[in-house]
């Protein structure tokens, strides 16, 4: 990532500021000689940006999009002239520091999002772009902060070579005033380097707890779950199942030696399909206590973690279809992950829950895609 950049996101504590979305793309570094240049950064950025929030889903879309937009339509997006072309954007967003354009992003939409309940929970987690695998090339693995409550994404950062999620989870977090905040990541991040970050920051974490971490595992199961009542239930119907969610929720003893540790939890699910009945036990914990996180609230966390999954990752690989894009040259396979995780906040905070149905519509009238772009 630049030493250039000092931009962070706001103080979750803090009245948020409003930055302009233009002003924030200037602030990125321009990889490209400046001899000659017919097009700057931001514009190339803000019209890329644009393009896939009207639903493309690669370079030539892009330059087809940008191509059938009238001059004065490019023109609050930093355009001058005609647009740039399809080569003009490959060449740019290969070499185009994607580190740093996320840092940036992310702090934009931090402060467009809000903090419910008085607490912004984070869920973190990871996603490989497989398209961009190549023979001498493994695809990139990328971990991104998702806002529970906006549904927005408030951070990305690349796994490096050689390397897997839990350094780069850990860096993620750095880059954020985490202060009042909740974080729930799956059970790999289970570890004590991750809750020691947390709990130093002033936020509380919630933990999955599965076989790679076996005494807490073995721990967390042999209380006396059989003695916990019932903190709280939900049952669902949809798709031809029934599913219920039951919790216990349990200070946690002492020998429980976790970092931060503060209450333990059972959650129960059992689906009802077809008359076949399935049941899944998961144990968590967490550094909340029963006042911050009653058993209610708790599920709450750990139901909404789920949004990651179903409504960020499952929408890029399903309506961007990422998993079979092309794109494969230098840091652009980052950069468009980058420019669809923006493309679905921007929706999701104007709206839009169905995210294929928010691309159909903007196609259709590309002055919504600029107004989104230029007042969100």
């Amino acid at each position: 990532m630049s030493s250039s950049l000092t931009l962070s996101p706001a103080p979750a504590s803090a009245t948020p500021t409003r930055p302009d979305l233009l002003s924030l793309l200037a602030t990125v570094p321009d990889p490209r000689d400046p001899r000659g240049l017919q097009h700057r950064l931001p514009a190339i950025l803000a019209v890329g940006l644009a393009a896939v929030l009207a639903g493309a889903r690669s370079f030539v879309a892009i330059g087809e999009w940008v191509a059938h937009q009238p001059a004065h339509a490019l023109a609050p997006l930093g355009v001058d002239g005609r647009g740039p072309g399809e080569s003009t954007i490959r060449r740019a967003f290969a070499r185009l520091e994607a580190d740093t354009l996320d840092l940036v992003l992310g702090a934009y939409l931090w402060t467009r999002t809000s903090v419910a309940g008085g607490r912004r929970i984070i869920a973190l987690d990871g996603k490989t772009v497989r398209g961009a695998r190549t023979k001498t090339k493994t695809a990139p693995h990328l971990v991104a902060a998702y806002d529970h409550g906006a549904g927005a994404v408030l951070g990305q950062v690349a796994v490096a070579a050689k390397s897997n999620e839990i350094p780069a989870v850990q860096g993620l977090l750095g880059l954020f005033d985490l202060n009042g905040t909740v974080v729930t990541v799956d059970a790999m991040h289970t570890q004590t380097d991750t809750a020691n970050l947390i709990t130093a920051a002033g936020a509380d974490y919630v933990f999955t707890v599965k076989a790679n971490q076996p005494s807490l595992h073995a721990a967390c199961k042999d209380l006396p779950w059989a003695k916990v009542p019932v903190g709280h239930q939900v049952t669902t119907t949809g798709h031809g199942r029934t599913v219920t969610r039951t919790i216990k929720v349990i200070t946690a003893p002492d020998w429980v030696t976790f970092a931060g540790a503060a209450q333990v939890a059972q959650v129960r699910r059992s689906v009802t399909q077809a008359g076949r009945r399935t049941v899944e036990v998961v144990y968590l914990i967490t550094s909340a206590d029963h006042i911050a996180a009653p058993a209610a609230t708790l599920a709450a966390w750990i139901q909404g973690h789920w949004g990651i999954e179903n409504r960020l990752h499952w929408v890029r690989d399903v309506t961007y279809d990422e998993d079979r894009s092309q794109v494969r040259t230098g840091n652009a396979p980052q950069v468009m992950a980058t420019l669809r995780n923006t493309a679905i906040s921007l929706l999701r905070l104007d709206g839009w829950d169905n995210i294929a149905a928010g691309l159909r519509h903007h196609a259709r009238t590309p002055d919504g895609v600029l107004k989104l772009l230029v007042t969100c």
